[in-house]
C-alpha cells in the first residue's frame, strides 16, 4: 500500500468528529520584511495593530536564532511586550520557543511577567525548532532535542503552578498557574502529537512539515490528518481540542500581481533552500507554490484552494503567514485585509464568522 493510501486510510477509519465554534483566526510572522533588524520589528508590529483592528483573535510570532533570512527574531518575549503596549485585545502567541535552547525557569519568569502586564493575553507555543545548526552555539545535541524538550517543558509547567524548583529552596515569582493551560507544542510527527494531547497542550501544525523520504509527495493533510487523530485520542477526558494550523495565504486584488511578488518571493526562498540542498521541483512558479504549499491569488481563488485541505477543517485555530512570498508591506497589510473580511467569513473562521464548521 502507498503511504499516501495508508495515511488516507487512517484518517477514514477514525471517523473522528470535531465539533467547533467559529475559528479562532490567528496572523503569524516571522519577521522577514526585506529590511534592517529595527524596521521588521517596526513593521512587524503595525501588522499585527492591523490584524487587532480588523478583528483577528491571535498573532503568532516564531522565534529564530541566527540566520536572519529563515526568521528574523530570537528574542520572542521582549518583542511581545513591545506588541502588548499597542494592542488591548489581540491574544499573542509564541510560534514557537525553541524550548530545549532555553533556560526554562528564565522562560517562566519572562512569560509569567509579560502575561501579567499584557492582561492574560499570552499564549505559550514551544518545541525543538527547526534550525539544529543553532544547537552547537547553545552547547546542545540537537539528537537530545525531544529529551530536552519533555525535560525542560516540565519545569516550566512546575514553576508557573509556584511548585519547588529544582533544589528545593526557591520558588517563582511571580507564580502564574494560569499559564499551564496555555501550552502549545509544535511537532512534525504523529508521536509528538500524541505526546500534546497526553498532555492535555494545544497541538501546532505547520505549514513546513517535512515530508518522508519514502513518500516525498505526500500532501499536508495526508501527513497532519494521522496527527491530529493521535493528537485527539490521547486528550484526557473532558479536554477540549486546541489544533492551530498555520498556512501560507497571500490575498490580492489582482492575481497576476500575486503571481509575480509570489515568483519574486518564492524564488528568493527556493535559492536558500538550494544552497541548503533542500530545493525539489523544477523551479517554476506553479511548482514552488505546490512544493511550499502555498495558497495565493484573489480571495475566491484562495477560498477555493483552502477548501481543499481537509487538515485545516479539522483545526480550532487557523494562522495565515505569508512567508515563503514576503512581500512588501503594502501587501502583507492589504492581505490581512482581505482574510478578514473576505476569505474567512466565507470559511467560517475568526469573530465574524457565521455558522458552525463540523468534520466527519
Amino acid at each position: 500500500m502507498r503511504a499516501a493510501d495508508a495515511a488516507s486510510l487512517m484518517h477514514n477509519s477514525r471517523h473522528m468528529t470535531i465539533a467547533t465554534s467559529p475559528k479562532r483566526l490567528g496572523f503569524f510572522t516571522r519577521l522577514l520584511d526585506q529590511a534592517d533588524p529595527a524596521e521588521r520589528y517596526r513593521l512587524a508590529t503595525a501588522q499585527i495593530i492591523h490584524a487587532e483592528r480588523l478583528g483577528f483573535d491571535s498573532a503568532w510570532i516564531a522565534q529564530h536564532h541566527f540566520h536572519e533570512d529563515e526568521g528574523g527574531l530570537p528574542a520572542p518575549f521582549v518583542f511581545l511586550a513591545q506588541v502588548a503596549a499597542q494592542t488591548s485585545r489581540i491574544r499573542l502567541g509564541t510560534g514557537i520557543v525553541t524550548l530545549p535552547l532555553e533556560l526554562p525557569i528564565r522562560v517562566a519568569e519572562d512569560s509569567a511577567v509579560l502575561d501579567l502586564m499584557c492582561g492574560g493575553r499570552l499564549e505559550v507555543g514551544v518545541g525543538g525548532g527547526g534550525n539544529l545548526s543553532s544547537y552547537a552555539a547553545f552547547g546542545q545535541s540537537s539528537a537530545e532535542r525531544t529529551t530536552l524538550l519533555v525535560e525542560h517543558l516540565q519545569v516550566l509547567r512546575d514553576a508557573w503552578a509556584g511548585l519547588p524548583l529544582p533544589g528545593g529552596k526557591d520558588r517563582l515569582y511571580p507564580a502564574n498557574p494560569s499559564l499551564v493551560e496555555r501550552v502549545w507544542q509544535a511537532t512534525f510527527t504523529v508521536e509528538g502529537a500524541r505526546r500534546a494531547g497526553a498532555a492535555g497542550d494545544g497541538l501546532m501544525l505547520s505549514r513546513t512539515q517535512p515530508r518522508p523520504a519514502e513518500a516525498p509527495d505526500l500532501s499536508l493533510p495526508e501527513i497532519q490528518n494521522p496527527m491530529i487523530d493521535a493528537y485527539v485520542e490521547a486528550l484526557p477526558e473532558g479536554r477540549e481540542p486546541r489544533i492551530l494550523a498555520s498556512r501560507t495565504v497571500f490575498v490580492a486584488d489582482d492575481d497576476r500581481e500575486a503571481r509575480r511578488l509570489a515568483e519574486i518571493g518564492l524564488g528568493r526562498h527556493r535559492a536558500r533552500l538550494a544552497r541548503l540542498g533542500r530545493a525539489t521541483g523544477d523551479g517554476s512558479l506553479d511548482a514552488m507554490i505546490a512544493a511550499m504549499d502555498v495558497h495565493l491569488g484573489t480571495s475566491d481563488d484562495v477560498i477555493a484552494s483552502l477548501k481543499t485541505d481537509s487538515a485545516l477543517a479539522r483545526a480550532t485555530d487557523l494562522a495565515v503567514q505569508v512567508h515563503s512570498i514576503d512581500p512588501p508591506h503594502p501587501f502583507i497589510l492589504r492581505s490581512i485585509e482581505l482574510v478578514a473580511e473576505v476569505v474567512a467569513p466565507a470559511l467560517g473562521w475568526g469573530r465574524d464568522a457565521a455558522g458552525v464548521q463540523r468534520v466527519a
